[in-house]
């Protein structure tokens, strides 16, 4: 390691040989200070909260929480994550979740070493660009005219998406996903708080999960008890709920 900070890490898993296998493999390396452990999703949740580390290792099967779960209810400063398990069955979750990696019981030191490099190299490379950057990218002030683009913030980058690229959101607890073209990003905002925040002369909200770009809309075809089916210009289809059957006039 260098003489940067020390590299904060949480260790969650189930069984206790499991953590006491992890901290052990830490202790070489002087940087790698290890902050706390849980054997619970619960507990889990709690202490990576209460100590913001850099790193988790994190179980997958746990009682009442499992490691996915974990991760959907963190507060936006979410630490990388080394998945550990012993089922291969769940690592296309893992890379959607943006894991560092996913280590399958039983590993060896060496496949430990690569994945803690990983992580490592990932978290400085952090602290050393992406915080300076996002700290001096300026989101214009709601309801300003110059407003025209996010700042979203994802593993390891800041990007600036245009809204005229957005083609609809779709909400998703207290994140949303933004559909443009052929990419998806997540951003930790709610519906309310996103509707607020975009023109209205170019987005409309047709019911309480889904915004669309006005000029992504080929035609609306009426459905029972006065809702609408949506069909934008690449073919996807959404429902105008009743409740939003007001703003129709806008498109008439």
């Amino acid at each position: 390691m260098d003489k940067q900070e020390s590299i904060r890490v949480v260790i969650v898993d189930d069984e206790e040989l499991a953590r006491e296998r992890i901290s052990s493999l830490l202790q070489k390396f002087e940087k790698i200070e290890i902050v706390g452990e849980a054997g619970d999703g619960c507990t889990a949740l709690e202490l990576i909260e209460a100590e913001e580390p850099d790193l988790v290792f994190l179980d997958v099967q746990m009682p009442e929480m499992d490691g996915f779960e974990v991760l959907r209810q963190l507060n936006e400063k979410r630490p990388q994550v080394i998945f550990v398990t012993a089922h291969d069955k769940f690592a296309v979750q893992a890379f959607e979740v943006h894991a560092i990696d996913y280590l399958l019981k039983p590993f060896d030191r060496e496949r430990f070493e690569i994945a803690l490099k990983r992580a490592v190299e990932k978290i400085r490379s952090n602290q050393n660009s992406d915080a300076n950057v996002a700290s001096m990218l300026k989101e214009p002030k709601i309801g300003s005219k110059s407003w025209t683009r996010l700042v979203i913030k994802t593993e390891g980058r800041v990007l600036l998406l245009n809204i005229e690229d957005i083609d609809w959101i779709e909400s998703s607890d207290n994140y949303v996903t933004l559909h443009a073209g052929s990419e998806t990003h997540l951003m930790r905002e709610t519906m309310n708080a996103l509707e607020s925040r975009l023109p209205p002369e170019k987005f409309m909200r047709i019911s309480r999960s889904n915004i669309v770009n006005l000029e992504r809309i080929k035609e609306l075809q009426p459905m029972f008890h006065g809702e609408y089916i949506v069909i934008l210009k690449d073919g996807i289809k959404l429902t105008l709920s009743r409740g939003y059957r007001n703003k129709l006039n806008s498109l008439m």
